[in-house]
């Protein structure tokens, strides 16, 4: 896959509308898309891989966007987190492709770090 550590390595937007999303993103700028399931569709062509998340019940708030970095050793990234301040809000857990965790950071903003 050819990701480096600790640089930003997928955003992953809020999904409510999966189908109305894809022909949307697909017709106006031409993205590719994957589905994951009924809740979740990654995309491809737009610069920067990322997708459209359902999964959680969270409601659409502003800025409604996560930013995923990624990480070559994840529980260590997860110490360094806490260490720093961090508040550790979903723990380290599976998905298909690999493992992840969200955290907040200083300011209360939400991010993810992944691994393979």
């Amino acid at each position: 896959m050819g990701c480096k550590n600790n640089k930003i390595d997928y955003i992953e937007f809020p999904l409510v509308k999966n189908v109305e999303t894809k022909r949307f993103y697909t017709q106006v700028f031409g993205w590719e898309f994957t589905d994951w399931g009924p809740n979740y569709a990654s995309f491809s062509g737009a610069g920067i891989d990322g997708g459209f998340n359902g999964e959680d019940s969270a409601q659409i708030s502003v800025p409604g966007v996560l930013v995923i970095l990624y990480a070559d050793d994840l529980p260590q990234k997860l110490k360094e987190v806490e260490k720093a301040g961090g508040e550790i809000i979903k723990p380290i857990y599976q998905f298909p492709g690999g493992k992840r965790f969200h955290f907040l950071d200083p300011n209360g903003i939400e991010l993810a770090v992944w691994s393979e």
